[in-house]
Protein backbone atom coordinates (compact mmCIF):
# COMPACT_ATOMS: atom_id res chain seq x y z
CA UNK A 1 0.00 0.00 0.00
CA UNK A 2 2.78 2.42 0.95
CA UNK A 3 4.60 1.58 -2.25
CA UNK A 4 1.46 2.28 -4.28
CA UNK A 5 0.95 5.68 -2.64
CA UNK A 6 4.60 6.58 -3.23
CA UNK A 7 4.41 5.44 -6.85
CA UNK A 8 1.32 7.56 -7.42
CA UNK A 9 3.01 10.55 -5.79
CA UNK A 10 6.00 10.13 -8.10
CA UNK A 11 3.73 9.88 -11.14
CA UNK A 12 1.91 13.04 -10.06
CA UNK A 13 5.24 14.78 -9.44
CA UNK A 14 6.32 14.01 -13.01
CA UNK A 15 2.95 14.73 -14.62
CA UNK A 16 2.42 17.45 -17.22
CA UNK A 17 -0.42 18.85 -15.10
CA UNK A 18 1.73 19.43 -12.05
CA UNK A 19 4.52 20.84 -14.22
CA UNK A 20 2.11 23.28 -15.85
CA UNK A 21 0.71 24.39 -12.50
CA UNK A 22 4.23 24.83 -11.12
CA UNK A 23 5.12 27.09 -14.04
CA UNK A 24 1.96 29.14 -13.51
CA UNK A 25 2.93 29.43 -9.84
CA UNK A 26 6.42 30.69 -10.66
CA UNK A 27 4.91 33.23 -13.06
CA UNK A 28 2.42 34.25 -10.34
CA UNK A 29 5.35 34.86 -8.00
CA UNK A 30 6.87 37.05 -10.69
CA UNK A 31 3.66 39.05 -11.08
CA UNK A 32 3.42 39.79 -7.36
CA UNK A 33 7.06 40.87 -7.17
CA UNK A 34 6.64 42.97 -10.30
CA UNK A 35 3.75 44.87 -8.74
CA UNK A 36 5.59 45.22 -5.40
CA UNK A 37 8.61 46.56 -7.29
CA UNK A 38 6.49 49.07 -9.18
CA UNK A 39 4.87 50.21 -5.93
CA UNK A 40 8.35 50.58 -4.47
CA UNK A 41 9.34 52.64 -7.50
CA UNK A 42 6.40 54.94 -6.79
CA UNK A 43 7.73 55.38 -3.22
CA UNK A 44 11.16 56.25 -4.61
CA UNK A 45 9.46 58.94 -6.68
CA UNK A 46 7.74 60.36 -3.61
CA UNK A 47 4.55 58.31 -3.19
CA UNK A 48 3.26 56.54 -0.08
CA UNK A 49 2.07 53.26 -1.58
CA UNK A 50 1.89 50.06 0.46
CA UNK A 51 4.92 48.11 -0.76
CA UNK A 52 4.03 44.58 0.31
CA UNK A 53 1.83 41.69 -0.80
CA UNK A 54 -1.32 43.41 0.43
CA UNK A 55 -0.53 46.50 -1.60
CA UNK A 56 0.28 44.34 -4.62
CA UNK A 57 -3.03 42.44 -4.38
CA UNK A 58 -4.95 45.70 -4.08
CA UNK A 59 -3.14 47.12 -7.12
CA UNK A 60 -3.92 43.97 -9.13
CA UNK A 61 -7.59 43.96 -8.02
CA UNK A 62 -7.99 47.58 -9.13
CA UNK A 63 -6.95 46.78 -12.71
CA UNK A 64 -9.30 45.56 -15.46
CA UNK A 65 -9.85 41.80 -15.07
CA UNK A 66 -8.20 42.10 -11.65
CA UNK A 67 -10.38 39.45 -10.03
CA UNK A 68 -9.52 37.01 -12.83
CA UNK A 69 -5.82 37.68 -12.25
CA UNK A 70 -6.30 37.01 -8.53
CA UNK A 71 -7.92 33.66 -9.36
CA UNK A 72 -4.90 32.84 -11.55
CA UNK A 73 -2.63 33.77 -8.62
CA UNK A 74 -4.52 31.44 -6.27
CA UNK A 75 -4.35 28.55 -8.76
CA UNK A 76 -0.69 29.26 -9.48
CA UNK A 77 0.31 29.44 -5.82
CA UNK A 78 -1.58 26.21 -5.09
CA UNK A 79 0.04 24.50 -8.07
CA UNK A 80 3.51 25.62 -7.02
CA UNK A 81 2.79 24.51 -3.46
CA UNK A 82 1.65 21.09 -4.68
CA UNK A 83 4.81 20.67 -6.76
CA UNK A 84 7.06 21.64 -3.86
CA UNK A 85 5.22 19.38 -1.40
CA UNK A 86 5.48 16.47 -3.83
CA UNK A 87 9.19 17.29 -4.22
CA UNK A 88 9.49 17.18 -0.43
CA UNK A 89 7.85 13.75 -0.37
CA UNK A 90 9.38 11.95 -3.36
CA UNK A 91 11.60 14.41 -5.25
CA UNK A 92 15.31 15.29 -5.43
CA UNK A 93 16.21 11.71 -6.32
CA UNK A 94 19.32 12.90 -8.17
CA UNK A 95 20.99 13.26 -4.76
CA UNK A 96 21.12 11.05 -1.68
CA UNK A 97 21.80 11.13 2.03
CA UNK A 98 21.78 14.39 3.96
CA UNK A 99 21.82 16.49 0.79
CA UNK A 100 18.58 14.92 -0.45
CA UNK A 101 16.87 15.43 2.89
CA UNK A 102 18.12 19.00 3.05
CA UNK A 103 16.63 19.76 -0.37
CA UNK A 104 13.39 18.05 0.61
CA UNK A 105 13.26 20.19 3.74
CA UNK A 106 13.64 23.35 1.64
CA UNK A 107 10.88 22.12 -0.69
CA UNK A 108 8.62 21.47 2.30
CA UNK A 109 9.16 25.02 3.56
CA UNK A 110 8.43 26.50 0.13
CA UNK A 111 5.35 24.33 -0.27
CA UNK A 112 3.89 25.48 3.04
CA UNK A 113 4.78 29.12 2.28
CA UNK A 114 3.04 29.09 -1.09
CA UNK A 115 0.02 27.28 0.33
CA UNK A 116 -0.24 30.12 2.85
CA UNK A 117 0.12 32.67 0.03
CA UNK A 118 -2.68 30.94 -1.87
CA UNK A 119 -4.96 31.05 1.17
CA UNK A 120 -4.23 34.71 1.91
CA UNK A 121 -4.81 35.63 -1.76
CA UNK A 122 -8.09 33.70 -1.73
CA UNK A 123 -9.11 35.56 1.41
CA UNK A 124 -8.38 38.85 -0.31
CA UNK A 125 -10.38 37.76 -3.37
CA UNK A 126 -13.41 36.82 -1.25
CA UNK A 127 -13.29 39.64 1.29
CA UNK A 128 -11.53 42.44 -0.57
CA UNK A 129 -9.06 42.97 2.27
CA UNK A 130 -5.57 41.63 2.84
CA UNK A 131 -4.27 40.51 6.21
CA UNK A 132 -2.44 43.47 7.76
CA UNK A 133 1.27 43.38 8.39
CA UNK A 134 1.32 41.79 11.83
CA UNK A 135 5.08 41.33 12.08
CA UNK A 136 5.37 43.63 15.07
CA UNK A 137 2.38 42.26 16.99
CA UNK A 138 3.33 38.65 16.29
CA UNK A 139 6.89 39.40 17.39
CA UNK A 140 5.56 41.00 20.59
CA UNK A 141 3.45 37.92 21.37
CA UNK A 142 6.37 35.58 20.76
CA UNK A 143 8.78 37.70 22.80
CA UNK A 144 6.39 37.64 25.75
CA UNK A 145 6.65 33.84 25.86
CA UNK A 146 9.47 31.93 27.58
CA UNK A 147 12.32 31.66 25.10
CA UNK A 148 10.42 33.86 22.62
CA UNK A 149 13.13 36.49 22.41
CA UNK A 150 15.68 33.82 21.53
CA UNK A 151 13.32 32.36 18.92
CA UNK A 152 12.84 35.76 17.25
CA UNK A 153 16.59 36.26 17.22
CA UNK A 154 17.12 32.83 15.66
CA UNK A 155 14.48 33.52 13.00
CA UNK A 156 16.17 36.82 12.22
CA UNK A 157 19.57 35.16 11.98
CA UNK A 158 18.02 32.46 9.78
CA UNK A 159 16.65 35.09 7.39
CA UNK A 160 19.98 36.89 7.36
CA UNK A 161 21.85 33.70 6.58
CA UNK A 162 19.27 32.69 3.96
CA UNK A 163 19.61 36.09 2.30
CA UNK A 164 23.39 35.82 2.18
CA UNK A 165 23.25 32.24 0.88
CA UNK A 166 20.80 33.22 -1.87
CA UNK A 167 23.03 36.11 -2.93
CA UNK A 168 26.25 34.09 -2.83
CA UNK A 169 24.73 31.23 -4.81
CA UNK A 170 23.50 33.74 -7.37
CA UNK A 171 26.94 35.32 -7.69
CA UNK A 172 28.37 31.81 -8.21
CA UNK A 173 25.71 31.35 -10.91
CA UNK A 174 24.21 28.27 -9.25
CA UNK A 175 20.80 29.34 -10.55
CA UNK A 176 21.85 28.46 -14.09
CA UNK A 177 21.40 24.78 -13.18
CA UNK A 178 17.67 25.39 -12.81
CA UNK A 179 17.24 26.32 -16.47
CA UNK A 180 16.96 24.33 -19.65
CA UNK A 181 19.46 26.68 -21.23
CA UNK A 182 19.45 24.80 -24.51
CA UNK A 183 15.88 26.04 -25.04
CA UNK A 184 16.95 29.68 -24.70
CA UNK A 185 18.11 31.51 -27.83
CA UNK A 186 21.90 31.69 -27.65
CA UNK A 187 21.87 35.49 -27.64
CA UNK A 188 19.65 35.51 -24.54
CA UNK A 189 21.49 32.96 -22.41
CA UNK A 190 24.01 35.33 -20.83
CA UNK A 191 21.47 38.15 -20.30
CA UNK A 192 19.19 35.63 -18.57
CA UNK A 193 22.02 34.57 -16.24
CA UNK A 194 22.86 38.20 -15.41
CA UNK A 195 19.18 38.97 -14.81
CA UNK A 196 19.05 36.02 -12.42
CA UNK A 197 22.12 37.27 -10.55
CA UNK A 198 20.65 40.75 -10.11
CA UNK A 199 17.22 39.44 -9.14
CA UNK A 200 18.38 36.80 -6.68
CA UNK A 201 20.90 39.13 -5.04
CA UNK A 202 18.05 41.64 -4.62
CA UNK A 203 15.79 38.91 -3.25
CA UNK A 204 18.48 37.84 -0.80
CA UNK A 205 18.95 41.46 0.27
CA UNK A 206 15.22 41.72 1.12
CA UNK A 207 15.48 38.57 3.27
CA UNK A 208 18.56 39.95 5.01
CA UNK A 209 16.91 43.35 5.58
CA UNK A 210 13.87 41.85 7.31
CA UNK A 211 16.11 39.46 9.26
CA UNK A 212 18.25 42.34 10.49
CA UNK A 213 15.19 44.10 11.92
CA UNK A 214 14.15 40.90 13.72
CA UNK A 215 17.64 40.50 15.19
CA UNK A 216 17.53 44.14 16.28
CA UNK A 217 14.13 43.60 17.89
CA UNK A 218 15.39 40.57 19.83
CA UNK A 219 18.62 42.29 20.85
CA UNK A 220 16.86 45.45 22.10
CA UNK A 221 13.83 43.51 23.42
CA UNK A 222 11.65 45.87 21.38
CA UNK A 223 9.00 44.30 19.13
CA UNK A 224 8.48 47.66 17.42
CA UNK A 225 11.84 47.12 15.70
CA UNK A 226 10.46 44.07 13.86
CA UNK A 227 9.21 45.00 10.40
CA UNK A 228 7.60 43.35 7.42
CA UNK A 229 8.53 44.20 3.86
CA UNK A 230 6.53 47.43 3.61
CA UNK A 231 7.83 48.89 6.89
CA UNK A 232 11.37 47.66 6.17
CA UNK A 233 11.46 49.47 2.83
CA UNK A 234 10.00 52.62 4.38
CA UNK A 235 12.66 52.47 7.11
CA UNK A 236 15.34 51.99 4.48
CA UNK A 237 14.15 55.13 2.68
CA UNK A 238 14.65 57.15 5.89
CA UNK A 239 18.34 56.23 6.21
CA UNK A 240 21.19 58.39 4.87
CA UNK A 241 21.17 57.90 1.09
CA UNK A 242 17.92 56.03 1.74
CA UNK A 243 16.28 56.92 -1.56
CA UNK A 244 19.29 55.58 -3.43
CA UNK A 245 19.32 52.37 -1.35
CA UNK A 246 15.57 51.98 -1.84
CA UNK A 247 16.01 52.46 -5.59
CA UNK A 248 18.64 49.70 -5.61
CA UNK A 249 16.30 47.41 -3.64
CA UNK A 250 13.44 48.17 -6.04
CA UNK A 251 15.67 47.43 -9.03
CA UNK A 252 16.53 44.09 -7.42
CA UNK A 253 12.85 43.25 -6.89
CA UNK A 254 12.00 44.11 -10.49
CA UNK A 255 14.89 41.97 -11.73
CA UNK A 256 13.66 39.13 -9.51
CA UNK A 257 10.22 39.46 -11.07
CA UNK A 258 11.71 39.28 -14.57
CA UNK A 259 13.84 36.30 -13.54
CA UNK A 260 10.70 34.57 -12.26
CA UNK A 261 9.14 34.87 -15.72
CA UNK A 262 12.29 33.43 -17.32
CA UNK A 263 12.27 30.62 -14.76
CA UNK A 264 8.58 29.93 -15.38
CA UNK A 265 9.31 29.35 -19.06
CA UNK A 266 12.63 27.52 -18.93
CA UNK A 267 13.04 25.94 -15.47
CA UNK A 268 13.80 22.24 -15.15
CA UNK A 269 10.74 20.72 -13.44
Amino acid sequence: MVGTVEDRARQAHRSDTVEGLARVGIAARGLVWLVVGLLGLAVVLGGDEQTDKGGALRAIADRPLGDLLLVVLVVGFLGYAAWQLLSAAVGHRDTDGAKRWGKRGVSLGKGLLYAALALSTLRFLLRGTAAPDQTGSLTARLMSQPGGRTLIGLIGVGLLVAGVVIAVRALREKHTKRLKQYRLPRSLRRPAVVLGIAGLVGHGAVFALIGSFLVQAAWQFDAAQAKGLDAALQALAQQPYGRFLLAVAVAGMLCYAMWSFVEAAYRRI
